[in-house]
């Protein structure tokens, strides 16, 4: 039998939580302030989540709206209280002025995640050249998904990229999950599974009364369900 597929939702604190997992959700991306979408959590919200569920948790590393790194030495710090707490994945991705990859960026921060798995996410969207990108990134240790759309605008627009990418799987740069999020919704799901993308991220999806409102185990359970093939 295959494996199932991945579904990681988006958590601002332990109601989020402890209702993704109990619909049915694999993991949790904990981040706080979704106006600015989505920084770093304080560290007490993600040892509040940690002692609530048991699945796997990737925490955000990114400490202002946009896409630079800002402050590397705050990072690193943040990097190392989070690990002091507990955690052990994570999520992050810098970009320059232009549009490419920083990576002296994330190579500092990733020396300080010492191991850990992490996801590069949505920055490759608004890349100046993506397939640059995850060559750059090629090798670089911990690095398991890109958190993606295919484009800026959303899935819906990102469909051709996505499909694209997911052909290349295990070429050099390639070899990485594709973590589908940005604009996902429950039709687009049998297109990708066909096409072998097998993780899905949702933060609104997973909210019925919007971001205002916590998630709903209703709504993970129907995501489960359609990534399950039972619904």
């Amino acid at each position: 039998m295959s494996k199932r597929a991945v579904l990681e939702v988006i958590a601002l604190g332990v109601e989020d939580a402890v209702a993704a997992q109990a619909g049915g959700a694999d993991r949790l991306e904990l981040v706080t302030d979704m106006a600015a979408d989505g920084l770093t959590p304080p560290v007490e919200t993600f040892a509040g989540i940690r002692a609530a569920v048991g699945i796997d948790l990737r925490v955000m590393l990114r400490l202002a709206d946009g896409f630079a790194a800002g402050d590397p030495d705050r990072l690193v710090r943040t990097v190392r209280e989070m690990r002091g707490a507990g955690a052990d994945e994570f999520v992050l991705g810098f970009l320059d002025a232009d549009g490419g990859l920083d990576l002296a960026a994330v190579e500092r921060v990733v020396g300080a995640l010492d191991g850990c798995r992490w996801t590069f996410h949505r920055a490759i969207d608004r890349s100046a050249d993506r397939d640059a990108l995850r060559k750059q990134l090629d090798g670089m240790p911990g690095l398991d998904a890109y958190l993606t759309a295919g484009s800026a605008a959303g899935v819906d627009d990102g469909l051709p990229t996505l499909l694209a990418e997911a052909a290349r799987g295990g070429e050099p740069g390639y070899e990485q999950r594709i973590l589908v999020g940005g604009g996902l919704r429950l039709d687009h799901v049998p297109g990708l599974l066909a096409a072998g993308i097998d993780a899905f991220h949702i933060g609104g999806a997973a909210r019925p009364g919007g971001w205002d409102g916590p998630v709903s185990v209703e709504a993970v359970a129907q995501w489960r369900a359609v990534l399950d093939g039972e619904a």
